[in-house]
């Protein structure tokens, strides 16, 4: 069945079409790390819930040290979770502690340095008083402000935050499940020793961590032979995927059966072939709210289309925005040859100039078969259609492959 090749941004536009955050679900506080928040935050309390001395010394009337040296008789000791519950009077100290309550009737704090003590007198011998070492109620925030917004991959500084407004759980979207099947009699998997004609299996290894990195729930569902049983056995075990991705026989040869397969499954397909390069072989479709993505099995393609379109539709389904997984601009290190009709991703390797700007050279060879100049690559030069050839110092877009 011939079919027209889309534009990346086609194809892009009818991965995403339908595309919303999944159902939220509650974890505990300590597994939230790299979740996506569903709802925003509010402090369930005060902090700090009372005036608390930022300093270790003496709780006292500034009235009372306005003129030094000066004599106070102490009448008690507050400390981090043991307070003194008196009012402190004309003439009188509290000796207190990093982190404690303030007594009531104190309105300064004499830091220790400042102070020596005869029995149960402390002489202030410098009156030096700072407004900062009383931290006052609600000085880091109060109860009821929303201090987290959702959509957003809570990082440990708001885990630490959450866990501090007195959140022992938080609503976080559910990661979507991602089944991975890779798709040839050629394949073996890692640590076992290819026969004459195979080779080892590393596609689904390396996209599995680029969809755990972007917040999905990967699944590798082992490798299927070039049979239609096989192949339906394999896609029966993913029934609970949000996405099953087959990595491997999309394409149209005699042995490419998924196609076949998927259709006998009653997926309708809605493209298979993309004007890009690598990565022309792609199909996607939909069945009963599963989505579908069929990756080539070049390796080095493979992982582009990853980066490019499953990426991307993962962030969606947990919510996160567009914008914040988009191109950015840096500057071509080298000329760079004219591109033909189908859009090229160039691995690429960033650079700081000597002046400490950023710059973006392409790997010495974009051959799509090449692992290991892939995995020396840090990000992708995307270079539209028909375009000229361009000269260094030209601002290309590149896409980030930080995972």
């Amino acid at each position: 069945m011939s079919q027209p090749a889309l534009s990346v941004e086609q194809a892009l536009a009818r991965i995403m079409d339908g595309a919303g955050p999944l159902q939220t679900e509650t974890v505990p506080i300590a597994q939230a790390h790299g979740r996506v928040l569903a709802a925003a935050l509010s402090a369930q309390h005060t902090q700090p819930p009372f005036n608390a001395s930022a300093m270790d010394g003496y709780a006292v009337r500034a009235a009372d040290v306005s003129n030094v040296p000066a004599r106070l008789r102490v009448i008690g000791e507050s400390a981090a979770g043991r307070g003194f519950h008196s009012r402190i009077e004309s003439g009188q100290a509290v000796r207190i502690f990093t982190g404690a309550p303030v007594p009531e009737g104190a309105d300064a704090i004499v830091i220790q340095e400042n102070t020596t003590r005869d029995g149960d007198v402390v002489i202030v011998g410098k009156g030096e008083l700072d407004p900062g070492y009383i931290r006052t109620r609600g000085f880091d925030f109060t109860e009821g402000k929303a201090l987290i917004e959702p959509g957003r991959s809570l990082n440990a500084r708001e885990i630490m935050l959450a866990a501090a407004m007195g959140h022992g759980t938080v609503p976080v979207r559910r990661r979507p499940r991602v089944a991975l099947l890779a798709t040839g009699d050629e394949l073996v998997l890692p640590g076992t020793k290819p026969g004459l004609d195979q080779i080892v299996c590393s596609n689904p290894f390396g996209i599995a961590a680029m969809v755990t990195a972007a917040g999905g729930d990967p699944r590798f569902i082992g490798i299927a032979k070039d049979t239609r049983a096989s192949l339906q056995a394999k896609l029966d075990e993913a029934r609970d995927a949000d996405i099953v991705v087959t990595i491997g026989g999309a394409s149209v040869g005699d042995h490419d059966l998924v196609g076949p397969v998927l259709r006998e499954r009653g997926i309708t397909l809605d493209f298979w072939k993309i004007a890009m390069r690598p990565g022309k072989p792609l199909m996607f479709g939909k069945l009963a709210g599963q989505r579908m993505m069929g990756l080539p099995g070049n390796p080095v393609s493979s992982m582009i289309c990853t980066r490019v379109f499953l990426i991307p539709l993962i962030r969606r389904l947990l919510g996160l925005a567009d914008q914040d997984f988009a191109r950015r601009k840096a500057r071509l290190a080298v000329d760079m040859g004219a591109n033909g009709p189908r859009q090229h991703y160039a691995r690429a390797i960033l650079e700081t100039t000597t002046n400490g700007k950023q710059s973006v050279r392409p790997v010495s060879s974009q051959d799509s078969s090449l692992i290991a100049a892939l995995a020396k690559s840090d990000a992708l030069i995307v270079q539209p259609p028909h375009c000229p050839k361009w000269p260094a110092g030209t601002m290309v877009d590149v896409l980030m492959l930080d995972f």
